[in-house]
C-alpha cells in the first residue's frame, strides 16, 4: 500500500476506535454477542485435498512405466509442432523456389519467341527506349 493509504486506514481505525469508547454499554454488549454469534456460525475451515502425481516431485522414479510414458508423451507434445514448422517452413521455400523457376522460365520463353534478337536486349539504349516507352 501506498503511504497514503496506510495514513488514512490508520486515521479511520482510530476514529473508529474512539466512536466505539463513545458507545453505550449495552450497544457494545449487543454488539459482542452478534460477533460471537457470527463466530460460532461461521463454517469451519475444511481441509484442501490436493492430488499430485508422484512422477511430478523431482528425482521420483516409480517402478511403473506409465510416468516413463507421460515423459514420452510431454517431449513428443514439443516434438511434434517443432518439426511440423520445419516441414512446412521447408515446403513453404520448395513452393517459393518453383515459382522462381516458373516465372524465369516464362520471361525466357517470351524473350526468346520475341521477334527482337537477342543482341537488342543487350544494347544500352534498348534500356532506355523500353523507360521511355512505359512513361
Amino acid at each position: 500500500m501506498k503511504t497514503k493509504e496506510l495514513d488514512l486506514a490508520y486515521k479511520l481505525r482510530h476514529a473508529l476506535d474512539q466512536s466505539a469508547a463513545d458507545l453505550p454499554t449495552k450497544t457494545v454488549e449487543r454488539l459482542a454477542s452478534a460477533r460471537n454469534i457470527a463466530l460460532l456460525r461461521k463454517k469451519q475451515d475444511s481441509a484442501v485435498h490436493v492430488v499430485v502425481p508422484q512422477a511430478a516431485f523431482a528425482g521420483h522414479s516409480a517402478g511403473s512405466s506409465s510416468p516413463k510414458l507421460f515423459a514420452w508423451i510431454s517431449r513428443a507434445g514439443l516434438v511434434i509442432p517443432l518439426a511440423a514448422l520445419v516441414f512446412g517452413l521447408m515446403g513453404i521455400y520448395q513452393f517459393e523456389q518453383r515459382q522462381q523457376i516458373i516465372e524465369s522460365a516464362a520471361i525466357d520463353a517470351e524473350v526468346l519467341t520475341d521477334d527482337l534478337p537477342l543482341s537488342a536486349y543487350l544494347d544500352n539504349g534498348f534500356g532506355a527506349f523500353l523507360a521511355k516507352g512505359e512513361d
